[in-house]
């Protein structure tokens, strides 16, 4: 900070000791660079022909001028500690040995007034006698040895604005000349060009063309201030603005004669004069206004201002800043420059310098936005449209060239000039608001309330930068992916990309935040809120242009869904404090649902493999078997592939790089157990059950007694019964595909099937361990990681299939035996050993073919079968069939045979598996040795228990409900019907009239 106002212990040690000439009060000029401002000038073009030397001469006649006339008695002050010295003059100041306050000689104070005002810390040595700052200290020093002459205002003015020993003399002597010809004439009651034009002549010069030059350059002058800028508006009618442009022109062409009675420079004094005496009013005025017309007047007082910029150090105001502003007031009069303009040129020349020189002082800046907030009290007390316009210029300026650096902060700012952003951001906010809320209509329209201006320019500055980094982001990203392609595993693109936007949204939070919070309390949270918008744009984009679930599109999702959680935190730690605690930056951040998006596609990836294993299973089954030959353990190559297939999927699954293996997996587990299912149902279809195979029972006849047409009746009662029946099994007749040994396949594949679930389930525990994604709670629902499906499927199949196999044989492929032969004419010649042989030979295949695991099962069926043809044979035979009392032997014995088949001493089935399939039987069986007499009995009794009263007059026909049992109704009727005896025929024709045959 100390660096923008240098020490200066004195004058002579200064830098600018080194444009003396022989002596320490001739002052000569370097040549530094003139500052150029890299900004266009918000006050304008003046006019073309003239240059900022032009102005800066005149600047300088004006500003001595008015600090001559000033005071009326001529001022000379020496400083205390120069006493003891013996100065010598220079030819300028002992000419000038009566000048008024120019003389006064410069002094320091401990603390200047302006550095105070600005913000600005006094410089380590005040004094002028004191030790200079190192600039200083490598000065030359005084050729006058140790006596150091005091220095005046004038002289440093001179200096400052690089006006050369010779024109300033030569601008003193006119001032002279005049003072002494218009002894009591104010300053502002001359037009100063015309007053100097007649002080000289070529002689003055040092050659015709200087003097050319210089009388030109005032005539340019008087065209600027009193015709192209003048302070009060020309009528085009005015006579006396013709004059003037017309003498001003010829004298442009050709040098005039300016001797004071000399008729060209009388009339263009009168011209001139007559317009510089207007008034506002239409009277003429005493004051003459030639150089207080916009934008003239702050064109010449900038460059009055600019002069407190010391000459050797363009980035460094003067020390003795305080006398010498003092002084340029004074000009004030001339100009028509008031507080309120000062305060807005300054805030410009400050702003323009730190520009111009390369934004390398920070304190330039400050001090600009220093005074700025002066500028923004002054606004607030005036509606001058003048003022407003030139106003609205300069800070305009101000604010294009902040914005055009805000708008784009992170290209701007770096670890080597962030210090400077506070003020740049400060300046630009400043300059917004007093744009907005002193000068825009559209602001006093609406109520102030509703309008923050700091607060919606930051939020445009942080929108509008960051929306930019993200653009050069994304194109860097491209850049490293296109060079990363003949690399193994490049990433992709958006990948890159939110790896980038996170690194970004973290030096945001970092550095520019802590910056823009002070106008923005939720900077953080705005800068995050954009980049997801940003990035969600592209993903969308992304997501829309999937098919599939690739590694890259995983990466990518994953990679989003990690940035977006960064960003969501950034975003609520920012808005902890919040009156809605970050809901309304949270509402501008729609989620990217990536995790969604990857559910999605993993739902898609799982219906296609699912799908896929569907067809598969359509296609294969169609081709399948069942050939017990075609693997050792006897089932279906098509299980084996399924089986495969499953396996496959689920390490396919578990390959997938994604975050949710837990979670997807149910959806996995349903396809694969509906595919299954499907399989299964596939494998049991049109197998047959035990209604496909048990023929139906015949009507109720009763039997006649030794009629010689019984065996006529056998035959045709065989021929029905057994088209009945192979009219059920048609449809497998002639396939090969479910015989015997196939549907014994069929059963060991889904065993098969059923113990190999049992091992994937464990294999699934086992994968989900190995998964990065797994937690704890994730193997608390063992549901989840099941088959629920397929296992009960594969119970019912196995059942459904053995009691196919068990009907299938008793009553089809043994129908031949057991149905049409067993007991057919007289039982004594007709018993069970056939129908037992031809048993064993089935049984024997069976078990040869079966899984050892269901084997018991699947012979308890078939000896449940047989039990049940057995009966059906005794109950429903048909009229080719009776039974005498004496029979009951037969049949008992017969009966006995059948068990023991089963049981095979010992090695068949357990005991109590036969004791519960024969149950049945047993109870049945002693119905047949009871007498006839004692069956109608009991039947007519157990009818009138079921019926009650209503069976009094007629016993009713009881129907037949399959479940034989020695006290049911029908069961009883059903022995009586197949009894070979009177009493029961007669008991039968009576009570139900029943027919003796079919």
């Amino acid at each position: 900070m100390a660096s923008l106002f240098r020490d200066r212990s004195s004058l002579g040690q200064s830098k600018r000791d080194n444009m003396t000439g022989t002596t320490s009060s001739r002052f000569t000029i370097t040549t530094p660079t003139p500052v150029t401002s890299t900004l266009p000038s918000p006050f304008g073009d003046l006019t073309p022909t003239l240059t900022t030397t032009d102005l800066q001469n005149t600047a300088y006649e004006i500003f001595v001028a008015a600090c001559r006339t000033s005071t009326g008695k001529p001022l000379t002050y020496i400083p205390s500690n120069s006493s003891d010295r013996s100065p010598s003059p220079s030819p300028s100041t002992s000419s000038l040995s009566n000048s008024p306050s120019m003389q006064r000689s410069i002094t320091s104070t401990a603390a200047s007034k302006m550095k105070k005002a600005l913000g600005l810390r006094s410089s380590s040595s005040s004094n002028l006698g004191g030790s200079g700052s190192k600039k200083s200290e490598t000065s030359s020093p005084s050729p006058t040895g140790k006596g150091k002459k005091a220095v005046t205002v004038g002289e440093l003015m001179r200096v400052q604005m690089r006006i050369d020993e010779s024109t300033d003399s030569r601008v003193r002597r006119a001032l002279l000349r005049i003072a002494a010809g218009q002894v009591g004439k104010r300053l502002e009651s001359m037009v100063l060009p015309l007053e100097l034009l007649q002080q000289f002549k070529s002689s003055d010069f040092t050659d015709q063309e200087k003097y050319e030059e210089w009388q030109k350059r005032n005539l340019k002058i008087l065209e600027a201030g009193l015709l192209l800028h003048p302070h009060i508006p020309l009528e085009k009618s005015n006579s006396a603005s013709q004059r003037l442009r017309q003498i001003i022109h010829k004298a442009l062409e050709r040098p005039i004669e300016t001797g004071r009675n000399n008729e060209s420079m009388q009339l263009l004094r009168n011209a001139a004069t007559s317009l510089a005496n207007r008034s506002s009013d239409g009277l003429l005025s005493e004051s003459c206004h030639w150089a207080d017309g916009f934008p003239l007047n702050l064109r010449l007082y900038e460059l009055l201002l600019e002069a407190c910029f010391d000459v050797n150090d363009e980035t460094s105001i003067i020390e003795e800043v305080d006398e010498l502003m003092e002084y340029i007031k004074k000009t004030w009069v001339i100009l028509g420059i008031n507080q309120m303009l000062h305060n807005l040129c300054f805030s410009w020349v400050l702003f323009n310098r730190f520009v111009s020189t390369g934004q390398a002082e920070n304190d330039l800046l400050y001090a600009a936005d220093s005074q700025l907030a002066e500028v923004a009290k002054d606004a607030k007390t005036t509606k001058d449209p003048a003022y407003s316009k030139i106003l609205s210029s300069i800070l305009s300026s101000i604010l294009g060239w902040a914005e055009k650096r805000l708008l784009a902060y992170h290209d701007t700012f770096d670890n080597g000039n962030i210090d400077s952003m506070q003020s740049i951001v400060s300046l630009g906010v400043s300059a917004a608001k007093i744009l907005v809320e002193d000068i825009s209509n559209e602001y006093r329209r609406r109520r102030k309330g509703e309008v923050d201006v700091a607060r919606n320019r930051i939020d445009t500055y942080i929108r509008s930068s960051l929306r930019t980094a993200f653009a050069q982001r994304m194109e860097k990203a491209d850049s490293s992916r296109r060079a990363s392609r003949n690399r193994p595993n490049p990433l992709p693109v958006l990948a890159i990309l939110a790896k980038d936007v996170g690194e970004l949204a973290t030096k945001e939070k970092d550095v520019f935040s802590p910056i823009l919070k002070r106008w923005h309390p939720f900077a953080a949270g705005v800068a995050v809120a954009t980049l997801h918008v940003c990035y969600g744009n592209e993903l969308k984009q992304f997501i829309s242009g999937i098919t599939e679930l690739t590694p890259d599109a995983v990466q990518v999702l994953r990679a989003a869904d990690k940035l977006e959680k960064d960003l969501v935190l950034i975003a609520v730690e920012d808005s902890v404090d919040s009156d809605d605690g970050g809901k309304a930056i949270i509402r501008e951040m729609p989620p990217y649902e990536a995790e969604a998006a990857i559910a999605n596609m993993v739902k898609v990836w799982i219906k296609t493999r699912v799908d896929q294993l569907k067809e598969w299973v359509d296609r294969n089954l169609q081709q399948e078997v069942w050939n017990p030959r075609a693997n050792q353990e006897g089932y279906a190559p098509s299980a084996v592939e399924v089986l495969r297939i499953m396996d496959e999927t689920l390490d396919a699954f578990f390959a997938l790089p994604i975050p949710m293996h837990p979670a997807m997996l149910p959806d996995l587990m349903v396809g694969l157990d509906r595919c299954l299912q499907y399989y299964i149902t596939k494998a049991k279809s049109g197998c047959g059950s035990r209604n496909t195979y048990v023929p139906t029972m015949p009507a109720l006849t009763r039997c006649t007694t030794n009629t010689k047409f019984q065996g006529v009746w056998k035959k045709k009662e065989k021929s029905v019964t057994s088209q009945r029946r192979n009219s059920q099994v048609s449809t497998m007749n002639g396939d090969n595909s479910f015989g015997v040994p196939q549907l014994c396949v069929r059963i060991n594949t889904l065993q098969r099937i059923r113990t190999e679930l049992e091992v994937i389930e464990k294999r699934i525990i086992t994968l989900l361990r190995n998964s990065e994604s797994a937690q704890v709670e994730d193997f608390s629902n063992g549901l989840a990681k099941k088959f629920e499906l397929s296992p009960d499927s594969c119970i019912e199949g196995i059942q459904q299939l053995c009691e196919a196999v068990a009907y299938k044989i008793v009553f089809h492929d043994l129908s031949h035996v057991l149905w049409d032969s067993l007991y057919i004419a007289e039982p004594s010649s007709s018993r069970i050993e056939l129908f037992l042989q031809e048993l064993e030979r089935h049984l024997t295949v069976v078990s040869d073919t079966v899984h050892e695991r269901v084997r018991t099962r699947i012979i308890a069926d078939i000896m449940k079968a047989s039990c049940e043809g057995f009966l059906l044979v005794l109950l429903a035979g048909g009229p080719s069939r009776s039974f005498s009392r004496q029979d009951s032997q037969i049949i008992e014995d017969d009966f006995k045979s059948l068990k023991d088949l089963f049981w095979a001493n010992g090695d068949g089935l357990p005991a109590d598996v036969i004791n519960k399939f024969s149950s049945t039987v047993r109870d049945v069986l002693p119905l047949f040795r009871t007498d006839t007499e004692s069956l109608v009995e009991r039947f007519r009794r157990l009818t009138l228990e079921t019926y009650g009263s209503s069976a009094k007059s007629r016993l009713p026909l009881p129907p037949t409900s399959g479940q034989w049992n020695p006290t049911e109704p029908n069961t009883l009727l059903r022995v009586l019907c197949y009894r070979n005896d009177e009493v029961a025929s007669k008991f039968l024709k009576k009570t139900y009239n029943l027919p003796k045959k079919l």
